[in-house]
């Protein structure tokens, strides 16, 4: 599929537009991501955060808006040329645009926590997973930019790992003698931390898999 999609790119300028507007999209989602996480984390204030983040979302929303139109004004000009291919770029900057949804829904739970977050019990829990996550926004831009197939079948190790980890980490909240308010807050982490990497990973396996498996990299594999 990819290689089809940099033939689409060869010699179509407004396409090579669009390809650096998508990097901007991961680039922007991973930096909210990662602000984020440094406050509800780390417990490094920053009192302008909330403003950062809803300003980057909304530059993530045009972005995708533009891609979206220069593709429809594409098809328009030739409605048979290009279909799958542009499908594609619908599919993958639907999912770098919820990256910067579930950003802002870890930056809620900072308005949840009745107490800073306890390092240890988190360590305990998650094992700094959010590290692993900011490696796999990487290895994602990697992969789709450089159309490299090793760094895509990568994305499946890690999707796996942290999404075994975060069902695991839910399993024992549910057990657990933590306080209400730690319990649902650590449990709205993993779910989030869950889906960025779901996202993450259908991102890096348009690499890889044909139109119709596009988000169904787990079944594909199995």
């Amino acid at each position: 599929m990819f290689k089809n999609l940099l033939q689409f790119w060869k010699g179509k300028d407004f396409l090579v537009e669009v390809l650096g507007e998508f990097k901007n999209m991961l680039e922007n989602t991973q930096q909210m991501f990662d602000s984020v996480c440094k406050q509800l984390i780390d417990n490094e204030k920053d009192p302008d955060l909330r403003e950062k983040i809803y300003g980057i979302d909304k530059k993530v929303n045009d972005l995708q808006k533009n891609i979206r139109k220069r593709v429809v004004e594409h098809l328009s000009i030739q409605p048979s040329v290009d279909v799958s291919t542009s499908l594609l770029l619908m599919s993958v900057v639907k999912d770098a645009e919820r990256l910067g949804d579930y950003a802002k829904n870890l930056f809620g739970i900072t308005q949840y926590l009745q107490k800073p977050i306890d390092k240890n019990k988190y360590n305990g829990l998650f094992n700094s997973v959010e590290k692993e996550i900011l490696d796999l926004f990487q290895k994602t831009k990697e992969a789709f930019m450089e159309s490299d197939e090793a760094k895509a079948n990568l994305s499946w190790d890690y999707e796996n790992k942290i999404t075994k980890q975060c069902d695991e980490i839910i399993e024992k909240l549910a057990n657990s003698s933590l306080s209400v308010n730690e319990a649902v807050c650590f449990v709205l982490m993993a779910r989030y931390f869950k889906r960025i990497t779901a996202h993450l990973s259908n991102i890096a396996t348009s690499v890889v898999l044909p139109l119709s498996d596009l988000d169904y990299f787990d079944e594909k594999r199995r």
